[in-house]
């Protein structure tokens, strides 16, 4: 009776360890996919901040034209 058991509760642990490993297998994945992501957000904060820079000398043009061209005040 006590082998019985003994070998119910061994299969019990092997299955466990079997869905451990697979967890572990699933959040390594998980994890390189979260870097990629990761990475890709960075590249389109820069990029993001790229346009605003163009977008604001853009801007100082504008004002300079509008400025030679006596559109606006003496902003």
């Amino acid at each position: 009776m006590t082998g019985n058991v003994e070998n119910l509760i061994l299969e019990r642990l092997r299955r466990i360890d079997d869905r451990l490993s697979n967890i572990e297998g699933d959040m390594h994945d998980i994890k390189l996919r979260m870097t990629v992501v990761e990475e890709h957000l960075g590249n389109m904060v820069l990029s993001i901040s790229g346009l605003n820079a163009r977008m604001d000398r853009f801007d100082e043009r504008l004002t300079r034209v509008e400025r030679r061209m006596e559109l606006r005040g003496g902003e």
